[in-house]
């Protein structure tokens, strides 16, 4: 055997085949729920489509803390990705809050169409804050759920509502609607429930059966005060460490999965709703168009507060303006 044959043979056998990399995986979604079950089966299609070059661990159920917890567990390198509301979304890139405001959007197909107009903004964004978007998911259109039936705004002084704590969101649509709530961490909400700390909660109706909240509810509001937004979010660091073959075929199958997530909770909100009235949740109607006009302008004062404090005014006008122009025939 030549030198040269077994210079060949000696790289050949330095080179170590590709590692595979575990991508750790955190989110307050429960086990079973809708939400986990198309996260396993993207993390299935993903293992799959890498030859196990990648592979996901998943951590439920809120098992890893609140979202503020899994973010800074993600900077330090414990966690790489996760599954996050708005308020996750906020600390990531917190001009994206815009899309939390309250009485923003009007439908899904709204969501939808700035989802898409604002792609590319969006995207750069997070990356600018260390992340990369592996698809939206959103939770869905957030309601009121109280122990005392709410018609009008002034009906809110009956109730200890709460609040996500350290939400500026939330913080500024209260505000505006002249309640002081009581702000917590997330997994406090069903123990300050069962002891009557608070009466009142906000969120689509299927995260507030699947977190079990509405079993110390008894109405929830008709009129949703906000759509919450959803995304996977994986560090930019982790990702920027896979072959683009493997970054490829992330983007794809994420853009495809978390497609259909969205399509299967708006299905399962409305399921959850059904579900809602069986457990004998009522709900209540704004109190003629002139209240909901009243909350509609209470959402464009909490909105305007947080224009170039929490996201650029400029922003939220362009989307306002956006959304303006797509509502037009339907005016007609």
């Amino acid at each position: 055997m030549t030198c040269f044959k077994i210079a060949l043979i000696a790289a050949a056998l330095a080179v170590p085949a590709q590692a595979q990399t575990v991508i750790k995986f955190a989110t307050l979604a429960p086990e079973g729920s809708t939400w986990m079950k198309e996260m396993g089966g993207f993390a299935a299609d993903a293992e799959k489509a890498t030859a196990g070059r990648v592979k996901f661990r998943m951590y439920a159920g809120g098992v890893q803390g609140d979202e503020k917890d899994v973010l800074r567990k993600i900077r330090l390198g414990q966690l790489h990705a996760g599954g996050f509301t708005g308020v996750g979304i906020g600390e990531a890139a917190p001009k994206l809050r815009v899309m939390d405001s309250p009485f923003l959007f009007k439908s899904s197909a709204e969501v939808d169409y700035i989802n898409k107009l604002y792609d590319a903004e969006f995207r750069k964004y997070l990356e600018d804050g260390g992340f990369v978007l592996l698809g939206w998911a959103d939770v869905g259109f957030v309601h009121m759920f109280t122990n005392e039936p709410v018609r009008a705004p002034e009906d809110l002084k009956k109730t200890k509502m709460w609040i996500w704590e350290g939400d500026p969101i939330a913080a500024a649509a209260f505000k505006a609607m002249n309640v002081s709530p009581v702000p917590l961490s997330i997994t406090d909400v069903m123990t300050s429930l069962q002891t009557g700390l608070i009466n009142g909660v906000y969120g689509s109706p299927l995260s507030v059966v699947a977190l079990q909240w509405f079993l110390r509810v008894k109405y929830m509001f008709a009129l949703p005060i906000a759509n919450a937004a959803g995304a996977v979010l994986v560090s930019k660091k982790a990702f920027d460490r896979l072959s683009p073959e493997d970054k490829k075929t992330l983007l794809e199958l994420g853009a495809r999965h978390f497609a259909q997530l969205t399509e299967q909770s708006r299905r399962d909100n409305k399921s959850a709703e059904a579900t809602l009235k069986k457990q004998k949740i009522a709900i209540t109607e704004p109190a003629g168009p002139e209240v909901v006009a009243r909350f509609e302008a209470m959402g464009l004062e909490a909105r305007k507060s947080l224009a170039g404090r929490l996201y650029p005014a400029e922003l939220l006008e362009r989307i306002e303006k956006s959304l303006a122009e797509r509502r037009k025939p339907a005016a007609k």
